[in-house]
C-alpha cells in the first residue's frame, strides 16, 4: 500500500525566509563591468516522501532565473525537475490547460500550473506551491484522486437511452437543446473546484462535489438521455446535493471559468419539481 498524508489546508503558511539574489560587481583587471541582475525568483515547494513516513512534510525553495524560465508555473517546475532536483514529483500531460493533470494550490490559489503565468511584476516575492488542499497526497505535488473518480463514476457519466438504438442512426439535437450544454462539457475534472470547497472538505464521504455534480447535470440536462428520474433519485438525500451551500469558492476557482455553482442550483430545482 502506498503511504499517503493528508494535507489539511493549500492555504496554510510557508517556510523560510525571502530571498531575492542581485547580480554582483566584477572586475577584470583594471577595469570593472557590472553584470546585469538575474531575474531571479524563489519557488517555495511542498515536498513529502513516502518513502520516508517519519519524516515531516516540509517546504523546500528553489530559485531560477526567469530570463531562461519558460512564462509558466509547469515551465519552472519542470525546469526545476530536469536541471535542479529530479527527485520533485508533479503530474502533467497537455500543457494546454485541457487535462487537467496539473491541478495543484499556487499561491493560495487551485488552479493549473500549465496556464498559470509567473508574475514578473514583482521580482522580490516568492511563489508557494502546495498540492490540492484537504486530499491524500502520493507524493510532493501529486494528490491522491482515487475516490473522486469513484465519485464520478458513481453518477454514471454517460448517454444512458431507455429504447434500442439504431446503430446506423444518429441521435438528434435542435441548436437550442445542444447549447444547453455549453458551460458543462467542458469540465477537465482537475478538481480544483471541489477541494476548493469547504463542504467537500468534511463531506466528502457523502457530498459529491461541484465537479461532480456539474458533470452529473452535464448529463441531465442532454437532452437525448432519458434517465432522468434515476440520475435525480440518486440525489434524493440529505448529503449528496444539499450539502452546498452556496460559498462559490468552486466557480471563482475553475480555471476553465465554469460555473458549478449555478450547475449545482439546477439539480436542486430539479429535484424540487419531481
Amino acid at each position: 500500500m502506498i503511504a499517503t498524508r493528508l494535507v489539511r489546508s493549500g492555504l496554510q503558511g510557508s517556510i523560510g525566509g525571502r530571498l531575492c539574489a542581485r547580480g554582483f560587481a566584477t572586475t577584470t583587471g583594471v577595469s570593472a563591468s557590472v553584470e546585469k541582475p538575474a531575474d531571479e525568483k524563489a519557488f517555495k515547494i511542498y515536498r513529502w516522501n513516502p518513502d520516508r513516513p517519519t519524516e515531516e512534510p516540509r517546504m523546500q525553495e528553489y530559485k531560477l532565473d526567469l530570463s531562461k524560465t519558460g512564462p509558466m508555473v509547469l515551465d519552472a517546475l519542470i525546469k526545476i525537475k530536469n536541471e535542479v532536483d529530479p527527485t520533485l514529483t508533479f503530474r502533467r500531460s497537455c500543457r494546454e490547460g485541457i487535462c487537467g493533470s496539473c491541478a495543484m494550490n499556487i499561491d493560495g490559489q487551485n488552479t493549473l500550473a500549465c496556464i498559470t503565468h509567473i508574475p514578473k511584476s514583482e521580482p522580490g516575492k516568492d511563489m508557494v506551491i502546495y498540492p490540492l488542499p484537504h486530499m491524500f497526497v502520493v507524493k510532493d505535488l501529486v494528490p491522491d484522486m482515487t475516490y473522486f473518480y469513484k465519485q464520478y463514476a458513481s453518477i454514471k457519466p454517460w448517454l444512458q437511452r431507455k429504447d434500442t438504438l439504431d446503430a446506423n442512426k444518429e441521435i438528434l439535437q435542435s441548436p437550442e437543446e445542444r447549447k444547453k450544454l455549453d458551460g458543462l462539457y467542458e469540465c477537465i475534472l482537475c478538481a480544483c473546484c471541489s477541494t476548493s470547497c469547504p463542504s467537500y472538505w468534511w463531506n466528502q464521504d457523502t457530498y459529491l462535489g461541484p465537479s461532480v455534480l456539474l458533470q452529473a447535470y452535464r448529463w441531465m440536462a442532454d437532452s437525448r438521455d432519458q434517465q432522468l428520474p434515476e440520475r435525480l433519485s440518486q440525489m434524493e438525500n440529505a448529503f449528496s446535493v444539499y450539502r452546498c451551500h452556496t460559498i462559490m469558492n468552486c466557480s471563482r476557482t475553475c480555471p476553465k471559468h465554469l460555473n458549478p455553482g449555478l450547475a449545482i442550483a439546477q439539480i436542486k430545482l430539479l429535484l424540487a419539481k419531481n
